[in-house]
């Protein structure tokens, strides 16, 4: 049975500094890309980050510069480090795991299988 845990979040004031854990296992084939997902309250879903088995990443331009996804597949575990927090991340972040398409990796929710549970992370001012 695939499953995702995501750990690491809580509360920081703005320009404070959080990583993210999400350990996963269970597959049958190991996912391509793995993803970093954050919803805040009333808005929707949003790619933040994603790495893919070669060690590509992506970021959103809202976080660029400030986090920076990595993995260490020995602990199979997806990570995510935030600096510079701001209080527009205040959101719940959630790890995904997929196949992507055409070997690509995109930070488009509908095109990840599994998703963990999240982690909220709150930015105070």
């Amino acid at each position: 049975q695939v499953q995702l845990v995501e750990s690491g979040g809580g509360s920081v004031q703005a320009g404070g500094s959080l990583r993210l854990s999400c350990t996963h296992y269970g597959y049958s084939y190991s996912p391509y890309c793995m993803d970093w997902f954050r919803q805040a309250p009333g808005k929707e879903r949003e790619g933040v980050a994603v790495i893919d088995a070669g060690g590509l990443e992506l970021y959103a331009d809202s976080v660029k510069g400030r986090f920076t996804i990595s993995q260490d597949n020995a602990k199979n575990t997806l990570y995510l480090q935030m600096n510079s927090l701001q209080s527009e991340d205040t959101a719940m972040y959630y790890c995904a795991a997929g196949w992507g398409t055409g070997g690509y990796c995109y930070m488009m929710s509908g095109q990840y299988n599994y998703w963990g549970q999240g982690t909220q992370v709150t930015v105070s001012l």
